[in-house]
């Protein structure tokens, strides 16, 4: 007998991708619907912030400096940490500054220096919905609950397709088909079965591409790719290992590549001071500083196109970061400079990037809907709304199906099962470790505690 139409793995598999469906639910939906908010974030800033945003072209942008004044008196004192020069003519400048209360973004026309606006991002509809992607608004708890969910989101997608699987006479098209005609809980199970099966690959790829941000999976991947020298670049090695420090890239600036967030941040030597430019020296800088007026000329010089993010100097050892981060990776850079001499300190390219973490910057910016345009945009919407329907779907089922008053669960496994499963755990907690923890969690459940409080009125049968 085959493992499709073994009856009791097919029990043993509908049992964990009940329980699973029902706990994860919840989170997979939010986890889609901030998604989808966050694919669109420019288009839907653009029409809640339009006029913050945008600019009538048409005349030369100032220095940055005067941008950074501009920010900074508008803030009220605030210093500023972070610009990011206008994309295009039509664009205002964006100025991250940092005061008692908060960081706040500036939006100020690069043509005038005035300022169109002051916003809290982490208040406004997309700030909102990354943090509750990110994390659920819960630090690094928050975050290891994503992670559980978006690792069971992958074993719910391979296990339904095995209970999706066609077997007897039903043939694969009408498995891909909802049968329509049917009433209550039949039309559910075949409209839940036949959107998984459209949907799990790009399910399951959303959900791959997601998972090096989270921070078990991420870490463990990066730590992984580093070792065997295919993530951080080569040529910034130290002795052949991946350089550690704090703050790092990530750390210092905010936002950094997947591949450089756990990258070193160089020091400034301010004994090179008297060797620096002049020029106009925003508020954050020091004595002999050669200002952002000048480090954005060196820049320009480095071959450093706009757009980019320029995060500006912390402290007396800070230094100038720039990040070109384009929706195709290929073109990813990041310089960064002595704020007193300019001297270019790092240069870091994709081309040198590892071949792991080149695949990673290919799936995070397909992932965020930028490699291809509107048609990767829609792509993944297809996969945020096939989790969604996935997400309600399944629940409805079961609250159609339940027993009045009772959980309406699948039948306990039997010992012998138990130890099948145990061998699964181990194979998947090798690929998701948190997801295996958890299942050996619930496996102890299931061998010691379900069967004490299960009741046979309660089951119902694998069908």
């Amino acid at each position: 007998m085959s493992l499709v139409d073994n009856p009791a793995i097919y029990r043993a598999v509908w049992r964990w991708h009940f329980y699973a469906g029902l706990i994860v639910a919840p989170f997979m939906l939010m986890l889609s619907v901030t998604g989808a908010i966050y694919l669109f974030k420019e288009d839907i800033n653009d029409l809640l912030y339009a006029h913050e945003r945008i600019v009538s072209p048409g005349h030369a942008s100032l220095p940055l400096s005067q941008l950074v004044a501009a920010a900074e008196t508008a803030a009220s004192g605030g210093v500023a940490t972070r610009i990011d020069p206008p994309a295009t003519p039509d664009r205002s400048a964006q100025v991250f500054v940092t005061g008692a209360n908060g960081e706040r973004r500036v939006s100020v026309n690069s043509a005038t220096a005035e300022v169109l606006g002051i916003q809290n991002y982490q208040t406004t509809l997309v700030g909102l919905a990354e943090q509750l992607h990110g994390s659920l608004m819960l630090g690094k708890i928050g975050d290891a609950i994503v992670e559980l969910a978006a690792c069971w989101g992958a074993v719910l997608i391979v296990t339904g397709l095995y209970l999706w699987w066609p077997r007897g006479r039903r043939g694969v098209l009408s498995a891909l088909t909802p049968s329509f005609r049917a009433k209550g809980r039949p039309f559910w199970k075949s409209l839940h079965a036949a959107m998984g099966a459209w949907a799990s690959a790009v399910i399951l790829f959303l959900i791959l591409t997601g998972l090096p941000w989270a921070n078990v999976w991420g870490t463990l991947l990066r730590g992984g790719a580093d070792l065997v020298g295919i993530g951080y670049p080569a040529a910034h090695r130290s002795h052949g290992l991946a350089p550690v420090s704090t703050p790092t890239l990530r750390e210092a600036t905010g936002e950094a590549p997947w591949t450089l967030e756990q990258a070193p941040m160089p020091r400034s030597d301010d004994h090179s001071a008297h060797h620096g430019g002049g020029g106009m020296m925003p508020s954050h800088a020091g004595a002999g500083a050669i200002g952002v007026d000048r480090a954005a000329a060196i820049l320009a010089d480095a071959g450093i196109s706009m757009p980019y993010r320029l995060s500006l100097p912390k402290g007396p050892s800070g230094v100038y970061t720039a990040v070109v981060y384009p929706g195709d990776p290929r073109g990813q850079r990041t310089v960064q400079l002595d704020q007193y001499s300019g001297r270019i300190l790092t240069d870091v390219a994709f081309g040198q990037y590892g071949v792991a973490a080149k695949a990673v910057e290919f799936g995070v910016q397909l992932h965020m809907g930028n490699f291809f345009g509107r048609a990767n945009q829609f792509l993944m919407l297809f996969a945020c709304v096939g989790v969604a329907g996935l997400s309600m779907t399944g629940p409805i089922m079961w609250w159609k199906r339940r027993p009045k008053g009772r959980l309406g669960a699948p039948r306990p496994l039997e010992p012998a099962r138990l130890r099948s499963v145990a061998l699964i755990t181990l194979a998947l907690g090798l690929v998701f470790p948190l997801a295996g923890l958890s299942l050996l969690v619930a496996l102890g459940i299931e061998r010691w505690v379900a069967p004490r409080v299960w009741r046979g009125g309660g089951s119902v049968a694998a069908n």
